[in-house]
C-alpha cells in the first residue's frame, strides 16, 4: 500500500513539474500589448470597471448643506447621509470592514480571484490606460511596431498625447481619493486659488505619480511583485472552485485547422493552437498550461476561445469557469458541503447582525455620567445626602443643540447645575458638573439606582433623548 501511495506522489510530482516547465511569468524585460476582443465577459469587466466612478461622484453627492459622504478626520467623524458616527461607534466600521474582507474570502473560494480579475483598481485603471494606449497606437503589432520606430513628429505627438491623458487620469483619481476626507467643494476652490494645505498637495502628488507609473509602465509587474493579496488570494484557490480552466481532455492533442478539412476529418482536439487565448491576457500567461501565479482570472481568454469555436463551428467552452475536480472527473463538493464556506457565512452574518444593531441603537445625542469618588457623598447641614458627578453630553449632530439634563429614581431628589439646558456643540463633547441631593429618610442602604436623562430638539423640532444608569452612594 505504501509503495502505491509513494508512486502516486511520484506521478503527482511529474505531472506538476511537467506542466510548471512550461510557466512564464514577464519579469520587466517586454511590455505586454494585450489583443482586445468583445464577449461577454468584456463586457462584465467594463461594467465592474464603471463602479469605480463612484470614486469621482461620490464625494459630490450633498446631504443638506454638507457632503453626503465624508471621512472628516480631523475632527474625528464620520458622515455617511444623515447618520454621523463618532470615534464612539467606530466599532461599527470595524465590523463593516471584516464584512467585506470575508466577503472577498467567500468570493475566492467559489470563483477564484474576481477581484484581480474585474474589481481591483490596479487592473481597472491599467485597463483604462491600454485602452487609450490602444485608440492612439493602434493594436498590439503596431504599438510593438511604434515602439522600436526611431523619433519621429507621429511617435512624439501620439505618445505625447496619451501621457498627457495618463497623467490626466492620474490627477482625477488623486482629487477622487482626496475629496473623500475633505469637503470636495472647498478643495476645488483651494486648487484654483492655490491655497492647498501641504498635506493636500503632497497627498495628490503622490496620487499622481503612484497612478501614472503602476498603471502605465508596472502594470502586470504590480500584481506579481508588489500586491501581497495577489499571494492570498492563490492560497484561497482550492480543487473545488470555479476558475478559468482549459478543459484539456476535449483540447489535446492541438492541431491547426487545414484548408478544406470538415469536421468528420477532425484528427485532433479541439484546440486549434491559434493563441488567440494568450494574445489577450493582460499577463501573458497561456491557461493551456494550467493554474499559474500570473493568472488574474479575467476571463477574457473564454471570450477570445468562444469566438475562434464559433467561427470554426465547433462548441464553446473549451476555456470555462470550472473546477479542477469536476474537469478531472471528480465529484465537486457542492457549496453547502464545504466547511469553511460555512465558517465564513456564519462570519458574514454575526457582522451583518451587528451593523444592524449597531445603527438601530445609534442615538443623536449620547450622556455619558461618571460619579465622583473623593468623597462619595456629603452630608448637608440639613442631614440630605449630596453626590457629585460630571454629566458629558455628545452631539452627533451636524448642528448645536440645547440638551436638558434630569435624573429619576429616588423619591425627593434635587439636582443642582443643571438648571437650564446645556448648550451642546455639534460632534463634540460637553461635560458638565452637577450635584443630586436627596433627604436621608428616603435612603435605603449604601447604594441607590440612578437614571439620568438627556433631552434635546434639532432645528426642525425633532426631539432626542438618552439615558444612563448610575448609582447614588449614601450612608449604610
Amino acid at each position: 500500500m505504501s509503495d502505491n501511495k509513494q508512486l502516486q506522489r511520484d506521478t503527482a510530482v511529474e505531472a506538476l513539474y511537467a506542466e510548471a516547465v512550461h510557466w512564464h511569468i514577464n519579469t520587466g524585460d517586454e511590455t505586454i500589448h494585450a489583443k482586445r476582443v468583445g464577449g461577454k465577459w468584456r463586457r462584465f469587466k467594463w461594467l465592474t470597471n464603471a463602479l469605480w466612478l463612484i470614486l469621482f461622484l461620490g464625494p459630490y453627492l450633498r446631504w443638506g448643506d454638507r457632503q453626503a459622504v465624508l471621512f472628516d478626520i480631523p475632527n474625528r467623524q464620520f458622515h455617511l447621509f444623515g447618520v454621523t458616527i463618532l470615534p464612539q461607534d467606530f466599532w461599527m466600521l470595524s465590523l463593516l470592514l471584516l464584512f467585506f474582507a470575508i466577503l472577498l474570502a467567500v468570493v475566492t473560494a467559489i470563483a477564484g480571484r474576481v477581484w484581480c480579475g474585474f474589481f481591483c483598481f490596479q487592473t481597472v485603471w491599467t485597463d483604462v490606460f491600454t485602452w487609450i494606449e490602444e485608440k492612439l497606437e493602434g493594436p498590439p503589432a503596431q504599438r510593438r511596431k511604434l515602439e522600436k520606430a526611431p523619433l519621429s513628429f507621429e511617435k512624439i505627438s501620439k505618445k505625447g498625447i496619451k501621457h498627457l491623458l495618463w497623467l490626466m487620469i492620474a490627477f482625477l483619481t488623486g482629487v477622487g481619493f482626496i475629496t473623500w476626507f475633505v469637503d470636495a467643494r472647498q478643495f476645488w476652490i483651494d486648487l484654483a486659488s492655490f491655497s492647498l494645505g501641504t498635506t493636500a498637495l503632497i497627498t495628490l502628488a503622490l496620487f499622481i505619480a503612484g497612478t501614472y507609473v503602476l498603471a502605465g509602465y508596472l502594470r502586470e509587474q504590480t500584481c506579481f511583485w508588489l500586491c501581497p493579496y495577489a499571494r492570498i488570494q492563490g492560497v484561497m484557490v482550492d480543487n473545488s472552485s470555479a476558475v478559468p480552466t482549459y478543459d484539456f481532455h476535449r483540447g489535446e492533442p492541438r492541431g491547426r485547422v487545414k484548408k478544406g478539412q470538415k469536421s468528420d476529418d477532425q484528427t485532433t482536439g479541439d484546440c486549434v493552437d491559434c493563441n488567440q487565448c494568450v494574445a489577450v491576457c493582460p499577463t501573458g500567461v497561456d491557461i493551456r498550461h494550467g493554474q499559474q501565479e500570473g493568472c488574474i482570472m479575467c476571463a477574457l481568454c473564454i471570450d477570445a476561445c468562444d469566438i475562434v469555436m464559433t467561427k470554426l463551428d465547433r462548441p464553446t467552452g473549451l476555456i470555462r469557469y470550472e473546477s479542477l475536480d469536476t474537469l478531472s472527473g471528480k465529484e465537486n463538493r457542492p457549496l453547502l458541503k464545504r466547511p469553511r464556506i460555512w465558517i465564513y457565512g456564519a462570519v458574514l452574518m454575526l457582522s451583518l447582525v451587528g451593523i444592524a444593531y449597531g445603527l438601530s441603537t445609534l442615538e443623536a445625542i449620547e450622556i455619558k455620567v461618571i460619579h465622583d469618588r473623593q468623597p462619595l457623598f456629603v452630608i448637608q447641614s440639613d442631614g440630605s445626602i449630596q453626590n457629585k458627578y460630571t454629566v458629558k453630553i455628545l452631539n452627533k449632530m451636524t448642528e448645536d443643540m440645547d440638551v436638558t439634563v434630569s435624573a429619576t429614581g429616588i423619591d425627593g431628589l434635587q439636582m443642582a447645575g443643571a438648571e437650564k439646558p446645556i448648550g451642546s456643540r455639534h460632534g463634540k463633547v460637553t461635560p458638565r458638573t452637577v450635584f443630586v441631593r436627596v433627604p436621608r429618610e428616603n435612603i435605603k442602604g449604601g447604594s441607590m439606582s440612578l437614571l439620568f436623562r438627556a433631552e434635546g430638539r434639532d432645528s426642525s423640532g425633532q426631539p432626542f433623548m438618552s439615558e444612563r444608569q448610575s448609582v447614588f452612594m449614601g450612608p449604610d
